[in-house]
């Protein structure tokens, strides 16, 4: 007969405690799990006769003809937080097209407003990512930058931070734009109205690209673009807990205030190898150094 110490019962809890705590995380994890479905988080604003769920409802299809382009937006808004989705955009000869991906305050007077547009392009050309910053209504921030691969070949994950230390709009983790909150220098930063999230797939060939110089070739219709992995992690509004200053808020951490030294590095090598326009260097439109340009801010 074998003869249960106190030391081996002690061990034997122990390890129920840990089975126990792993199968209660585990519970909680699938509780809190990310919606798996396109219209779980987001609705259809605009034609949704040019937006097909695809892989039962975890990606879509937008579509852009003579008839329409199309839109969707999400069901809630959020005040600071991180919202990315893998993206696959149009192939070929896109000229003339935007593919966008942003989210607005959806207020006509003083708009806040946080941008991906997707410019298209002739074939063979570089496809260029225009972000722009919206803060109390006040716009024309653009800064392109030409994307280092080919976008409309594989899905690639496009993501917006915004906290009350900074706006990072990141591709694959890179980042490629941060707009700084400074306040305290009078620059306006966008954080007391809520924002939703929204994407459209629209004809701008008056400026999408090279200055409207290129015009879409309907020919070459329909366009298609590709979305899957949606993910919102933010502070809904209304919610029941604070946008502000909740410990649970990851996005406001100290991790998340400022780029960590890799980050930094990829932001310097995009800015250096990749940007294209900054509205900031724009002697003819701002003869009077924007100051959220000026060095050091």
């Amino acid at each position: 007969m074998i003869k249960m110490t106190h030391s081996t019962t002690t061990i034997s809890k122990k390890q129920n405690l840990s089975l126990f705590l792993i199968v209660f995380s585990a519970i909680l994890l699938v509780a809190n799990a990310k919606p798996a479905t396109f219209l779980q988080d987001f609705r259809i604003t605009w034609s949704d006769s040019h937006i097909k769920q695809l892989d039962g409802g975890r990606a879509i299809q937008l579509v852009l003809d003579q008839n329409s382009g199309c839109g969707f937006a999400s069901k809630s808004q959020y005040l600071f937080g991180r919202v990315s989705m893998k993206i696959k955009l149009i192939p070929g000869d896109s000229a003339g097209t935007v593919t966008a991906f942003y989210m607005n305050s959806d207020t006509d007077q003083v708009r806040d407003e946080l941008d991906f547009e997707f410019l298209g392009n002739r074939t063979g050309q570089p496809y260029s990512v225009q972000t722009n910053v919206y803060a109390h209504g006040k716009g024309d921030r653009e800064q392109r930058v030409n994307l280092w691969f080919d976008p409309a070949a594989d899905y690639h994950t496009y993501s917006i931070l915004w906290n009350h230390h900074h706006v990072v709009f990141s591709v694959d983790e890179v980042p490629i734009r941060v707009y700084k909150n400074n306040e305290a220098k009078g620059v306006p930063f966008p954080k007391f109205q809520p924002m939703g999230v929204y994407s459209t797939l629209w004809e701008a060939d008056d400026w999408a690209t090279r200055g409207g110089l290129e015009k879409i070739d309907w020919n070459k219709a329909p366009f298609y673009a590709y979305y899957k992995d949606f993910d919102i992690e933010g502070c809904v509004v209304p919610g029941p807990r604070s946008c502000a200053s909740n410990p649970s808020n990851w996005w406001e951490g100290s991790t998340y205030q400022q780029l960590d030294p890799v980050a930094a590095r990829r932001y310097r090598w995009v800015r250096m190898n990749h940007m294209v326009y900054d509205y900031c260097t724009d002697k003819h439109r701002y003869p009077v150094t924007p100051p959220e340009c000026v060095a050091g801010i």
